[in-house]
């Protein structure tokens, strides 16, 4: 690319992207791109086709390039070119690439001088390129030709404007030197992209086409329009040069003839021409990838650390070792047990965040879905009044009744214990369904095997099987062996006399629910905390609101937030119950609600509370924590009243206060059957389910992996997990080699720093009229001798005149003395000092152009 270190570079960046490429992550290294922005014919194309060094764009007076050229230069061993448009299409012969362009270029944009900002990919792949991106742009025109819209001048703009104003686009401002360099629009366009001047180089084109007697020293030591990035001069190839079949190679050894030459660019011939060029955009990509790498370098070591420890147990693999895989084998059932066992009985490490799974889940059907069950099935007052009236009727038969028949009690009391078979039955069936999730959920580490993966699984849940009969045995047995004797002596049981007292207080508050008079010690202890939306009242003020709730035994309180510090309300629990409410079709929340069972208001004018939770299982949950607290779920508003006239039968006193007294017995029986229910099914469902299946995984589960089927098909991996094993070893490599040439880049290449910031408001000024010299008022072009500032020279009669190596013929027509020369033509009259001084330092040679500027000045 022009220069030793970016030759040194080449191998090095290439490196870098077949390992970033072999790491999956091609084209992370993206290198800047370079835009030629200029007016028509400046010689954009010539300067692009220098970096290729091949003649293959497009020639011609007017506007050729019409649609914009984006030629990606890509490091090959063979030398050819392909367009995106020819998949698969290789060109060898450049001349058929220039065809290529104009036929595409003709395709869309017609033949009549029409424009496209529809680009043209084009690859060129070679072994002397840099993967760089190059973008050859339509030139800046401003009066519509041919097929041509009338807003020619802005639409090539805002195309230009698609490219340059990315942050990774280099521009190469060109400019004609036989043109105004103050009005020059590419360096307008790069001026409003790149206000700091850090992507903009100014490329000064046709030097050797200036009339004679001027030159654009002064422009290209960036001493008159400066740029931060300042000016290089190039030579491109005359049409003449074309036509002949004149090669790159030998336009680039005639332009640098030119430069040692030229008397005026001579002792700047080292920063000038097409080499120099490339050397400036060669310390930019240097910059660029110097500035990159750092970054690249800590992601490349935090993913090599990330995978250090994985690798490692793969370094040394053998997959047809057997006791490699006997070693797997144990490892990996005995990691299946302590997984296991951590779901269940709780661990510190690996928390699940997101949802209750294993043990904590289980606790929770323990405790609030098993007794939530119990309840929901047992209290349906009219049905229970009912049946013990049918009972009591019954046992006398024929005869009318004196005394309350005992009979009556057992009968009914039989009846609600062999109800619990539901609820308890269903329990089992939830266990059972949170065991097999929770096997499967251990299983996933073993997917890399899979047939370990599904016996495991299997020979689990056919034992979780074989259990759950025996489990539910068990617990039908515990519900027959309360049915079969009713012990009216137990030390919790009222008795008839209490039962008998209690119905004669007719208007006494029932005994179910948060009405007992069974209630603890404190009613103050709190039961339950959290949000809860209250929707039926939100929907009056505009909206529901999300209030944080707390529950006691005793009320239902209400705050702001959680804080607890600004009480909104404080619901007593008297007389409370819960019913399910139907879930609204515009609202996603799941709600229910409280209500009197006097028919008063819960809340100011509201006869319900309505509260809403994001799930059905946080209403289980607050229905679960009120039924704790005494308030039970209600049954009798959500059923039909099929049955009225059986359940509006009339009843003589003496009789209604039998059905109320049984009623009063089989409650307090019943109170004591689901005390030890409640205690004793989760305590066999523990035994006999969930401990012996961890047992059974502990003491058992190899053996039977090892009985089921050889250790071989066992341990035989999985075609994703063998890829895996592969893409981690291939990665760790390809992220050494990385770091490695990261290194290597650091330590052969060095860091250019960018110049120091330069007064350009010329560039803005020239959007409205032109700028003024530095030294004089007339108009700064470059087809005219420029003016140099007059501050570090000598005295202007000590300056010699030129001698005829100064390529520059006198301008008669210069008028006006300065007072050091009698007059214009004595300059011409000394004989030529230039070759006579080859001590003084060529920059402050003054040139002949120059000192007929200052003698021309009046």
């Amino acid at each position: 690319m022009g220069n030793r270190e970016m030759e040194e570079l080449i191998p090095l960046v290439n490196r870098l992207q077949d390992a970033f490429s072999a790491l999956g992550q091609s084209c992370l290294l993206e290198l800047p791109q370079i835009a030629v922005v200029g007016g028509q014919s400046a010689g954009k194309s010539s300067v692009l086709e220098n970096f290729v060094g091949r003649d293959f764009l497009p020639r011609g007076s007017g506007i050729v390039t019409r649609r914009p050229l984006v030629l990606q230069l890509i490091t090959s061993k063979a030398e050819y070119a392909e367009f995106l448009h020819c998949k698969g299409k290789k060109f060898t012969d450049f001349d058929e690439v220039r065809h290529e362009i104009e036929a595409e270029t003709d395709r869309v944009t017609g033949m009549n001088k029409g424009i496209s900002s529809i680009p043209i990919n084009l690859r060129v792949y070679s072994p002397h390129v840099l993967n760089l991106t190059l973008i050859d742009l339509p030139g800046i025109t401003k009066v519509p030709v041919g097929d041509q819209p009338p807003d020619i001048e802005y639409q090539i703009r805002e195309m230009i404007m698609q490219f340059i104003t990315r942050e990774n686009c280099l521009i190469l401002a060109v400019t004609p030197a036989n043109t105004d360099l103050a009005n020059s629009d590419a360096l307008k366009l790069a001026k409003d992209v790149d206000p700091q001047g850090l992507r903009t180089i100014g490329v000064i084109t046709k030097l050797d086409l200036m009339d004679e007697g001027t030159d654009a020293r002064d422009v290209l030591e960036n001493k008159l329009l400066p740029l931060r990035r300042g000016y290089v001069g190039v030579v491109n190839r005359s049409q003449k040069d074309i036509d002949g079949k004149k090669d790159i190679k030998a336009a680039m050894l005639a332009e640098r003839k030119f430069f040692l030459s030229h008397p005026a660019y001579r002792h700047i011939a080292d920063r000038m021409g097409t080499p120099h060029l490339q050397k400036v955009l060669n310390q930019q990509l240097t910059n660029h990838i110097r500035d990159t790498l750092p970054n690249f370098r800590n992601k490349l070591q935090g993913q090599l650390l990330s995978i250090e420890h994985e690798v490692e147990a793969y370094k040394n693999f053998k997959p047809e070792d057997p006791t490699r895989k006997t070693k797997a084998l144990l490892q990996m059932v005995q990691q299946f047990a302590v997984d296991f066992e951590k779901r269940i009985e709780g661990s510190g490490d690996q928390v699940d965040t997101l949802e209750l799974s294993g043990g904590a889940k289980i606790n929770r059907i323990f405790h609030e879905r098993f007794p939530f069950e119990i309840v929901k099935m047992e209290f349906n007052e009219k049905e229970l009044r009912r049946e013990i009236s049918y009972a009591i009727k019954n046992i006398h038969g024929i005869r009318t009744g004196l005394f309350t028949p005992d009979m009556a009690f057992e009968a009914i009391v039989k009846k609600q214990i062999v109800k619990l078979k539901g609820p308890s039955l269903k329990s089992v069936d939830l266990v059972i369904q949170e065991l097999i999730n929770t096997v499967k959920k251990c299983t996933k580490k073993l997917a890399n095997f899979p047939r370990l993966c599904e016996e495991t699984e299997r020979i689990v849940a056919n034992h979780i099987r074989e259990r759950e009969g025996k489990t539910k045995d068990q617990v039908l047995l515990l519900i027959d062996i309360q049915v079969s004797y009713i012990n009216t002596n137990h030390e919790d049981f009222i008795g008839f006399a209490n039962a008998q007292q209690r119905s004669s207080q007719v208007h006494k508050k029932n005994t179910i629910g948060n009405q007992g008079t069974n209630l603890p010690p404190s009613r103050q202890i709190v039961i339950r905390k959290g949000w809860l939306t209250i929707s039926n009242i939100g929907i009056m003020k505009g909206g529901s609101k999300g209030y944080w709730f707390v529950l006691t035994a005793e009320s239902l309180s209400w705050y702001k937030d959680d804080e607890e510090k600004e009480k909104k309300y404080m619901l007593p629990l008297d007389n409370l119950k819960v019913r399910d409410v139907e879930k609204s079709f515009m609202s996603s929340k799941h709600i229910f609600a409280l209500f009197n069972t006097e028919q008063r208001n819960v809340y100011k004018d509201y006869r319900f509370l309505e509260l809403a939770c994001d799930s059905q299982e946080d209403v289980d949950s607050w229905k679960a924590s009120l039924l704790r607290a005494g308030v039970y779920p209600d049954k009798s508003l959500t059923e039909n009243d099929e049955n009225g006239q059986a359940e509006n039968f009339s009843m003589d006193p003496q009789l209604e206060r039998q059905v109320e007294t049984i009623r009063n017995l089989v409650d307090s029986y019943m109170s004591i059957i689901n005390k030890c229910i409640r205690d004793l099914i989760p305590k066999t469902i523990m035994h006999l389910m969930i401990n012996n299946v961890k047992d059974f995984i502990n003491s058992e589960l190899l053996a039977q992996l090892y009985s089921s089927e050889d250790q071989n098909t066992l341990m035989e991996e999985s075609a994703e997990q063998a890829q895996r094993r592969d893409e981690m070893l291939r990665m760790y490599q390809a992220l050494k080699e990385a770091l490695v040439v990261i290194g290597d880049i650091n330590t052969a290449t060095t860091f250019t720093p960018a110049p120091p910031p330069v007064d350009d408001s010329w560039i803005q000024h020239s959007r409205r009229s032109p700028p003024p010299s530095p030294t004089t008022q007339r108009r700064p072009t470059l087809s005219a001798p420029l003016p140099r500032p007059t501050s570090g020279r000598g005295p202007a009669p000590a300056i010699p005149s030129p001698g005829p190596h100064s390529g520059a013929p006198p301008v008669p027509f210069r008028p006006g003395p300065l007072p050091p020369f009698p007059n214009s033509t004595d300059s011409f009259g000394t004989p030529p000092q230039v070759p006579s001084r080859p001590t003084r330092a060529p920059p402050s040679v003054p040139r002949f152009g120059a000192m007929k500027d200052e003698a021309a000045e009046p």
